[in-house]
């Protein structure tokens, strides 16, 4: 997926000359062959998330369109500030990649660990928050952030991981994608997870629970009319992602059901993600989710568990 991402970068500034990329200390080869082409238009800055987000707002403001990359965390955290007030306030169309969102960087330990990131980001107004599910939809998707108004955050996963998009979907900002047919259970997840989900479900199939799942890539603005249709046809809704349950994709869909005029009574809602405190155990992406319940086997035991 990053490298997905990456790729399309470059083929986006081929392509459009306001096409601008910023990094930020990031290991060597990132884009070579763009700075080879495209000198004028790369830049790779030191440890100064802060700076690049203040110069990210200037070239747009000069009619640019910059593409900021750098580890989620220090988007997110370090320039939180600058990405609010330099970005948001003005509504200016940069676009943030964040390396490794969630538990991507397990090995480093929670320094690392972009947990809070949805929350942060879904928080400002104006911002949109989108985290694809593999890499094929990433490049269906990038195209898509060239006008789109205003600040896009984007959540990279590792990479390698499968793919289960489908061209046949498309893409379309602020749009969910149904990647399984409804059952008594819906889940609804975002980036990666919605892998997970899909593995559940097959699991859940073989004893007679069939589960929906619908991938919510956008978290904001989130897709909140073909949820409520779902959700209506629904016994239970479960949200999975790889976030901290405070502001992420489940507090998105708890906000939308509390404030919705339900006509019939509202399907149970549970939401699965990491625990609030920071994840102290170090291990691979895997091995974390595991040990938070977020892998197949570890979903569809809390699945049987509401349902009995």
């Amino acid at each position: 997926m990053r490298g997905a991402c990456l790729e399309m970068v470059h083929e986006l500034a081929r392509r459009d000359p306001r096409v601008v990329y910023v990094g930020s200390d990031l290991g060597a080869g990132t884009l070579d062959a763009m700075k080879a082409e495209i000198p004028k238009r790369f830049f790779m800055e030191g440890v100064a998330e802060a700076n690049i987000i203040g110069m990210a707002a200037g070239l747009a403001m000069e009619g640019f369109i910059p593409y900021v990359h750098t580890i989620s965390t220090f988007i997110t955290r370090r320039a939180f500030e600058q990405v609010a007030v330099d970005l948001c306030l003005h509504d200016l169309p940069v676009r943030l990649i964040g390396n490794g969102g969630g538990l991507v960087y397990a090995p480093l330990g929670p320094t690392h660990m972009a947990v809070e990131d949805i929350a942060a980001m879904r928080s400002l107004p104006g911002m949109t928050v989108v985290a694809p599910v593999d890499a094929e939809e990433m490049r269906r998707f990038m195209p898509h952030t060239m006008d789109h108004p205003g600040p896009i955050y984007i959540r990279l996963a590792k990479g390698y991981d499968d793919v289960v998009s489908r061209d046949s979907d498309g893409f379309e900002i602020g749009r969910a994608i149904t990647l399984r047919e409804l059952g008594e259970v819906l889940f609804v997840t975002t980036g990666v997870m919605a892998q997970r989900a899909l593995a559940s479900a097959d699991m859940l199939a073989g004893e007679g629970i069939e589960c929906g799942v619908l991938h919510m890539h956008t978290v904001k603005p989130l897709d909140a009319d073909t949820l409520l249709k779902l959700a209506g046809q629904v016994k239970l809704v479960v949200t999975v992602e790889e976030h901290t349950l405070i502001g992420g994709l489940g507090g998105a869909v708890a906000e939308l059901f509390a404030d919705h005029d339900w006509k019939a009574p509202p399907p149970r809602l549970k939401r699965l993600g990491l625990p609030d405190r920071f994840i102290s155990d170090y291990g691979s992406q895997n091995f974390l989710l595991e040990r938070c319940g977020l892998d197949p086997a570890g979903i569809s035991a809390t699945v049987r568990g509401v349902l009995s």
